[in-house]
């Protein structure tokens, strides 16, 4: 088994929502993406994908989206991006996933020698936070992100190796500790997958390393439409 990751990808099979309008980059995107992972993955693969998942507004309108990664080969593991408004309870959304997709939300798994938690995140700020609401925000997913790990933890019963997804980028642009990035530390958690960053100028390496954690930016525009092997 080999862990692999993408992010970003803006399905919308249901929601009518070309990505080419946001530039070159997008042209048959998925189309590419499918070449890199029928070239990659095998079925006993897992594949994390850390947010931004579907441009649909209701979950109902997520169908096609969930049957298009369904045929997908491997076991796939979803967290919420800032643009899964359809992402409603957890219950309701495990109720329509195929029986190889799987979603986290405060809570952790296991697959063979590894432990798969996360949240959505939220924007590190430079110095403070631009408004009283993004700091409220901030410190919700400070707290769910502290539950997925305790989840995780109390999974861990052999060394597992703990690994992270999380949809907004763990720190700033500066790399500086954040919240985020302690709580990883605190419980051990070896590699970070994280998305949400976009475009041409984007400077961000795809693959960094703070204080023993490898964090890895994963958004399909930046992977150029290629899966990312994790471990």
């Amino acid at each position: 088994m080999r862990v692999f990751a993408i992010s970003d990808l803006h399905l919308s099979f249901g929601a009518n929502k070309p990505m080419e309008v946001f530039g070159g980059q997008w042209t048959n995107y998925l189309d590419k993406i499918v070449e890199s992972w029928n070239k990659n993955i095998n079925e006993d693969d897992v594949v994390l994908i850390a947010g931004d998942i579907s441009w649909a507004m209701k979950l109902e309108e997520t169908k096609e989206d969930f049957e298009f990664l369904g045929k997908l080969k491997g076991t796939k593991i979803l967290t919420r991006g800032n643009h899964d408004f359809w992402w409603a309870s957890i219950s309701a959304v495990r109720g329509v996933l195929p029986e190889n997709v799987f979603a986290l939300q405060n809570d952790a798994m296991k697959i063979g020698d590894y432990i798969f938690c996360g949240t959505r995140g939220w924007t590190v700020p430079e110095d403070t936070f631009e408004t009283e609401q993004d700091e409220k925000i901030f410190k919700r997913e400070v707290l769910r992100l502290e539950m997925s790990l305790e989840s995780a933890k109390r999974l861990q019963t052999n060394g597992e190796q703990i690994v992270c997804m999380m949809h907004f980028p763990p720190f700033n642009s500066k790399r500086e500790d954040s919240e985020f990035t302690m709580l990883l530390e605190k419980f051990g958690v070896a590699k970070v997958v994280y998305g949400h960053l976009h475009g041409n100028k984007v400077r961000a390496s795809l693959l960094y390393k703070k204080n023993d954690i490898e964090y890895y930016l994963t958004a399909c525009d930046q992977t150029e439409n290629n899966v990312v092997l994790i471990d």
